[in-house]
C-alpha cells in the first residue's frame, strides 16, 4: 500500500519512472515556476471548428488505441460551447435513461430534466475520461464503453459522457499530462485550503514536478471551470473517473467502495489538494470512482473492457442507486470546512 501511494506522488510517466531531473528542478528554482512550467507546454495547436466532427475524429482516431474515426462519429459527441487553451471543443454525450424517454414521450416534451418532478429521477452519473492527456486508454476505454449505453443496462441511468477533458495533452505532438498551459487539471479543484496545500503539496512531495503544477489558482484553467459548472448544473449522484496505468480502483466519499472491476481490485491511494476525487467525493459527500486501467497505451482485452463495465453497472445498481429515491441530488463540495477536518483529509 505505501508503494503504492509513493508511486502515485511521484510518478511522471506511464512506466512509472522519474523524468524529473536535477537539472530541470534547479531550473525551476533559478528562473522561476511559471516560466519553467510553461516551457513544458509551449507547442500551440490550431482551434478546430466547433461544429466539426470530422476533423475532431480524424485527430483523436490517430491518437486513441482500437479508436477509428468511424467509431468516433458514431460516439455523437457534440461540444459543450466550452474550449481548451488550444480551441479544441470540450465534447459530451448525453444519455437520457429509457424512463425518461418514456415520460418526456407520454408528456410530449423532448426530454426531462433533473430535479423536474416527473416521476422517478434516475440516478446521474458523470462519466470522465483524459483528465491527464498521456493517458490514451482512459479516453479510448469510454468510446468503447459508450458503444454499449443504448439498448443496454447502462439506460436505466441519466449519464453524461465527457472521453476527453484534457484535449490539449491527448491531442499535443508528444501527449502530454498537463493541458497547454503546463496544468495538472486533477490538481486545480477548489479543495480546503487549496492556495496553501496545493502549492506545499508540489513542492514539497512531487519535488515541484511539472507534470503535476497544481495551477496558480483553483479553477484557473477553462477546462476544469467548464468541469465544475457543469457538476453545479447536472448534480451528479456518481462520478467515474478513468486513468491509467496502475491497474487498481481507488475510491472517495460515502457508500462502500466497489472491491473489484473485471481484474481490478480496490487499493486506495490516497487524497491530493486539488484532485476531483478530493473535492467532490472527500469533501462533496458524493461517491467517486477511479479506474486505474494497468497501461496508458495498450488497451485491455474486449472481454476484460467488458466485464470492467459489466462489473461495474452491477455494483453501481447495488450500491448507489439502489440507496438513491426520488429527488435525491448532489451536493457541490462545501466551500469551507474546519482546519482539523480539512488536515485530516489531506492526510488520510
Amino acid at each position: 500500500m505505501r508503494s503504492l501511494k509513493a508511486a502515485f506522488a511521484r510518478r511522471t510517466d506511464r512506466a512509472g519512472a522519474s523524468r524529473a531531473v536535477p537539472l530541470l528542478r534547479t531550473a525551476i528554482l533559478t528562473l522561476g515556476v511559471v516560466v519553467a512550467v510553461h516551457a513544458v507546454s509551449s507547442e500551440i495547436i490550431p482551434p478546430l471548428p466547433a461544429d466539426n466532427p470530422a476533423a475532431w475524429c480524424q485527430r483523436v482516431s490517430e491518437r486513441l488505441p482500437g479508436i477509428s474515426k468511424t467509431d468516433c462519429r458514431a460516439s455523437a459527441l457534440v461540444p459543450t460551447g466550452a474550449r481548451s487553451h488550444n480551441g479544441f471543443p470540450i465534447l459530451i454525450r448525453r444519455f437520457v435513461a429509457a424512463s425518461e424517454k418514456k415520460i418526456a414521450s407520454n408528456a410530449g416534451v423532448v426530454a426531462v430534466n433533473p430535479g423536474s418532478g416527473m416521476g422517478a429521477t434516475p440516478l446521474r452519473i458523470l462519466l470522465l475520461g483524459g483528465i491527464h492527456g498521456d493517458e490514451l486508454t482512459a479516453s479510448a476505454i469510454v468510446f468503447q464503453w459508450m458503444q454499449s449505453m443504448p439498448g443496454g443496462a447502462a439506460e436505466k441511468f441519466h449519464w453524461e459522457v465527457v472521453p476527453m477533458l484534457n484535449p490539449d495533452g491527448l491531442l499535443a505532438s508528444q501527449p502530454s499530462r498537463v493541458n497547454a498551459k503546463g496544468v495538472d487539471l486533477n490538481r486545480n479543484f477548489p479543495t480546503l485550503n487549496w492556495d496553501i496545500e496545493a502549492p506545499r503539496y508540489w513542492a514539497r512531495q512531487t519535488g515541484s514536478d511539472p507534470r503535476r503544477y497544481p495551477g496558480k489558482s483553483p479553477l484557473s484553467e477553462p477546462e476544469t471551470r467548464w468541469l465544475n459548472d457543469e457538476l453545479l448544473r447536472f448534480r451528479p449522484q456518481l462520478i467515474i473517473s478513468v486513468h491509467a496505468p496502475f491497474g487498481v480502483l481507488d475510491f472517495d466519499g460515502p457508500t462502500a467502495p466497489p472491491q473489484r472491476f473485471g481484474r481490478l481490485s480496490l487499493n486506495p491511494v490516497g487524497v491530493y489538494p486539488g484532485s476531483l476525487g478530493n473535492y467532490y467525493g472527500a469533501l462533496g459527500k458524493v461517491p467517486v470512482i477511479t479506474i486505474e486501467l494497468p497501461n496508458a497505451r495498450v488497451m485491455p482485452t474486449d472481454a476484460e473492457t467488458r466485464k470492467i463495465w459489466t462489473d461495474m453497472l452491477a455494483w453501481i445498481d447495488r450500491n448507489v442507486a439502489a440507496r438513491t429515491t426520488g429527488d435525491q441530488d448532489a451536493k457541490p463540495a462545501p466551500k469551507s470546512l474546519s482546519a482539523s477536518a480539512g488536515t485530516a483529509l489531506l492526510n488520510r
